[in-house]
């Protein structure tokens, strides 16, 4: 026999409820953007003005993300506890 739960009509209720909510909550979120009015010309001309800063020597891309600091903390050596190491032997 299959171990299959059976709920009254209160949990059903209850549930649907907390759903109801959720759904409601989350649409409250929503952010509808809004149409963008510019001409296709001026969008074409951002476009190209953005191109032409990313190609640029001093652009963001073409910097490293992180500096180099010398060495991580995860790459440090173990420090000496003062005991032996083991050996193989």
């Amino acid at each position: 026999m299959s171990s299959t739960r059976v709920y009254c009509g209160y949990m059903d209720k209850r549930l649907a409820k907390r759903h109801k909510r959720q759904v409601s909550r989350e649409r409250s979120k929503v952010n509808l953007s809004e149409p963008d009015l510019r001409t296709p010309e001026q969008i074409e001309a951002a476009r190209e003005a953005s191109r032409a800063s990313i190609n640029q020597p001093g652009a963001r891309g073409s910097q490293p993300k992180v500096a180099s600091s010398g060495q991580g903390f995860r790459n440090a050596s173990a420090t000496s506890t003062g005991s032996a190491a083991k050996t193989g032997a």
